[in-house]
């Protein structure tokens, strides 16, 4: 039987980590290994894991100091991977929710199944959906995929330009994955947008319609409920993302179209930051607009951005109001 480990990063999270592992302890499918790796913290955090040392199967690593929220996952996911064989499952754990008892239960036997959108094959990471819950535990969306607006599935090439669907939380992948998660590269922005991609390239993912966790959104969320950025600050983010994945080992598994389309992607964002407008890839924006923009609905809606798409940003921030 494969074995589960469930990966969590705490920081200063003294006030919500006795629900969260309380939930674990309530599990139908109890987890076989449970590494915490603590970013810093200076209140309580280390010993309330420390007290759950007779419960949960823990493994707790205190860091020095804090490194931040993606590093510190990156450090206990590198725990897991020795641990574990490739038909071993690893679950991600955020310190503020609160997770239903089938969740593990519930991935786990999706990880089993055949995935009707992968050609029938055998899926290489699974995720739910989940409540949203405020900071007293009051439920008030039943649906976080409907209420920020997710696709159950995007394609590749639309992963390819920064979109993501799936949160960390909300997913288990099948430990045959860690080549090619690890090391996470320094690029990447967050690691399960990265898990997301490996597992697309790998296998691909399956989504099950039914809430897993309860997600809690509060002032002190490491990620959480999508905030607004600044429009340039997010084609930063985009074309390093872009840059991180063309640079890393996994580019050597993308299909040769995939490919393509990453490296022309990159083009197009550096002149867009470099030129006032770039008329030249609007053939490549029109053929291309609905994995650039998975989220736009109609042929409107796609012309429209496609012809933004080629005014570059020393115009779009001088004149059109962006930032």
């Amino acid at each position: 039987m494969a074995k589960v480990c469930i990966v969590l990063a705490t920081y200063n999270g003294e006030k919500y980590l006795p629900q969260m592992l309380d939930s674990l302890c309530a599990q139908t499918r109890p987890a076989d290994l449970i590494i915490a790796v603590d970013d810093g913290s200076n209140d309580s955090t280390v010993q309330t894991l420390q007290s759950y040392a007779a419960k949960l199967p823990l493994q707790i690593k205190a860091l020095p100091q804090n490194t931040g929220h993606r590093k510190a996952f990156a450090c206990a996911l590198e725990m897991a991977a020795p641990q574990l064989g490739d038909d071993d499952l690893v679950a991600l754990a955020d310190q503020d929710d609160i997770w239903l008892p089938q969740k593990l239960e519930i991935l786990e036997k999706a990880l089993s199944r055949n995935n009707p959108s992968n050609g029938g094959t055998m899926p290489s990471m699974a995720y739910g959906d989940a409540q949203i819950i405020d900071s007293n535990g009051a439920i008030i969306a039943e649906s976080w995929m409907k209420t920020e607006r997710l696709l159950p599935q995007l394609p590749i090439k639309s992963q390819l330009t920064g979109f993501t669907n799936v949160t960390g939380c909300l997913m288990m992948f099948k430990a045959s994955l860690f080549p090619s998660i690890l090391p996470i590269p320094e690029g990447v922005p967050v690691h399960d947008q990265w898990i997301t991609l490996c597992a697309s390239v790998q296998g691909g993912y399956t989504f099950i319609d039914e809430a897993v966790i309860q997600h809690r959104i509060h002032g002190g969320n490491a990620i959480g409920k999508a905030e607004g950025h600044a429009w340039t600050e997010k084609l930063k983010t985009n074309l390093q993302w872009a840059k991180a994945v063309s640079h890393s080992k996994l580019y050597a598994h993308l299909a040769a179209g995939e490919k393509k389309f990453l490296d022309r992607f990159i083009a197009y964002l550096e002149a867009r930051f470099s030129k006032k407008f770039s008329l030249g890839y609007l053939p490549w924006l029109l053929k291309n607009s609905k994995s650039i923009n998975p989220h736009v609905h109609g042929a409107l809606g796609h012309l429209a951005r496609s012809f933004f798409g080629t005014v570059g940003i020393p115009v779009a921030t001088r004149f059109l109001g962006k930032r």
